[in-house]
């Protein structure tokens, strides 16, 4: 396995993204989820290398507040992270690209493609309908777990997100930042999702309500399932094959 590079790209408010590069080929832009980061999401299990292998030119930033990017403190605009997408795509001058986003990702993909970005090819991993539509709620449980990260204990409803931010060594100043600056998605202007769209979803991942719901209020999506939780299915091969299998068609 190639470790894949490392660069930056400078996001319009100045804040440094970190940026994991691998392969070559079509652009493909992966984007991770909440309190993760490329190394965890795509990289570490195989899934990177997966698609490089496949003749892809994968680009992965970690978000800010997240991995390796930056993480200031502050407000942040509401739709910060689909700016920090731009930015990527703009310095790369990526012009047919494929994109892929999984849980937070995916909802930052899916923002993305309603604010006007236009991959080849959409792929959301890890997201269902009441993920969307439901998410103040999502919202209100990160904040009340890092406003509670000192008092957690086992048994609480939110251990597993203190666990994983503490391991992640998230700076949880900045992700309440972002997680509060962030609006809902427009789910009026779904028509707006042209491109095909793969829904993927683990067999026992419920975290964001159905993921075939959300494929049938989608235009051009089709739904494959995976082994695994929310968290553990970016572990499972079946991932990096899904992905390669809708994006190499």
């Amino acid at each position: 396995m190639t470790a894949p590079a490392l660069e930056n790209v400078t996001a319009a408010d100045g804040t440094k993204l970190a940026v994991h590069r691998t392969g070559a080929g079509k652009p493909i832009v992966l984007l991770h989820g909440l309190f993760s980061s490329a190394e965890v999401n795509w990289i570490k299990f195989g899934t990177a290398q997966m698609l490089a292998d496949a003749g892809f030119d994968v680009i992965m930033p970690d978000l800010r507040a997240h991995g390796l990017s930056e993480a200031p403190h502050g407000d942040y605009a509401h739709n910060v992270l689909v700016d920090d997408l731009r930015a990527v795509i703009s310095h790369y001058q990526l012009g047919t690209f494929d994109l892929a986003g999984f849980s937070l990702g995916a909802r930052t993909s899916l923002n993305a493609v309603i604010d006007g970005v236009r991959p080849e090819r959409l792929a959301l991993v890890g997201m269902g309908w009441e993920g969307l539509a439901g998410w103040d709620k999502r919202i209100a449980f990160f904040v009340d777990a890092i406003d509670r990260f000192d008092e957690i204990r086992m048994g609480d409803a939110a251990f597993f997100a203190k666990s994983f931010m503490k391991t992640q060594k998230v700076d949880r100043v900045a992700a309440r930042a972002l997680l509060t600056s962030m609006q809902g998605t427009d789910l009026s202007n779904l028509s707006a999702v042209t491109m095909p769209t793969k829904v993927i979803n683990g067999d026992k991942d419920n975290d964001n309500g159905s993921a075939q719901t959300l494929v049938e209020k989608l235009p051009n999506a089709t739904f494959a399932e995976i082994p695994g939780t929310h968290m553990s299915c970016v572990s499972e091969p079946a991932l990096g094959q899904e992905l390669v299998r809708f994006f190499a068609d």
